[in-house]
């Protein structure tokens, strides 16, 4: 395999060993760290034995994601505020043809599954991702990871039922999320209270994200009427000059918000039953400022 063949084959996948270890960290910058690193490893390698590089290339990224986890685990760094994974742009294209391989793929990225995801053992996240975004047989999960059928089935039924157990409910169709995206929009900018809570489920939640690098809530907010009288009172602050940019992120209508063309916050909700479940609002600049050209 001459290097041009090479670096060619490694483009090809690049966007797959995206999604693997993005899904593996929830940190865009960690993934793209993780898919540097799998080149470097590719580029060096003896791959005149490699007969199946799409195999031997997800192998490697999934081990680098795992270390990666373990390490990030083990400085136990303490953050301010709740976590978000850090907003990741999609756009599935050929990956998913149909309604059905859009959803699955969306759910697999969702901020509401990558939330549950970091309660996971490296081991059990790297074989739920393998197994329920990318569809990985068993075997050939187990011959990535180096263990055992047995052992990667137990794994993968311990990450599905914690996964089943503490995934929240929600609705995938971007369609309906982006009119009801739109409308949440428009409320808030107008500071429509009523508005607002009828717009909202009962038991709504919001999270913020600041990192406590950005003004936000530090505790989850709970209830339509405390959600609801929360967003008012941060339009009324807002900036002036906000402006809005429609975005697709995990797998869903997202809102950018600009302030003098630099990312000031981004919002995304999950939908059920025609009202929303959960405002997710990230404010971090750590993790806005790659969607500034998004």
């Amino acid at each position: 395999m001459t290097a041009d063949i090479a670096t060619d084959v490694f483009e090809e996948h690049r966007p797959l060993l995206m999604g693997v270890a993005y899904r593996m960290l929830g940190r865009v910058a960690d993934a793209e760290d993780v898919v540097q690193d799998a080149w470097l490893r590719w580029s060096g390698a003896d791959l005149a034995g490699v007969r199946e590089p799409r195999a031997y290339l997800v192998r490697i990224t999934t081990r680098l994601a795992i270390d990666r986890m373990r390490q990030v685990r083990a400085r136990g760094e303490a953050y301010v505020g709740p976590w978000l994974p850090e907003p990741y742009l999609t756009e599935f294209g050929a990956a998913a043809p149909d309604s059905a391989d859009h959803a699955v793929l969306a759910d697999s990225v969702s901020l509401a599954v990558l939330v549950v995801l970091e309660s996971l053992s490296p081991l059990e996240r790297a074989v739920f991702v393998l197994r329920e975004a990318f569809g990985y047989p068993y075997a050939e999960i187990a011959a990535l990871l180096g263990r055992g059928e047995a052992a990667v089935r137990q794994l993968a039924g311990r990450a599905r039922r914690h996964v089943d157990e503490r995934r929240p409910r929600y609705e995938v169709d971007p369609a309906r999320r982006r009119e009801l995206t739109d409308r949440f929009l428009a409320a808030a900018a107008e500071g429509d209270l009523d508005g607002l809570v009828s717009l909202l489920a009962p038991d709504v939640r919001l999270v913020s994200d600041s990192g406590g690098k950005a003004k936000a809530a530090l505790r989850i907010v709970h209830t339509a009427d405390k959600v609801a009288r929360f967003l008012v009172g941060v339009a009324r602050h807002s900036p002036p000059d906000l402006s809005p940019r429609l975005l697709e992120t995990n797998g869903g209508p997202a809102v950018l918000l600009l302030s003098g063309g630099t990312p000031d916050s981004l919002v995304q909700l999950d939908v059920a039953d025609g009202r929303v479940t959960t405002v997710y609002v990230v404010r971090n600049p750590d993790k806005l400022r790659h969607l500034a050209d998004g």
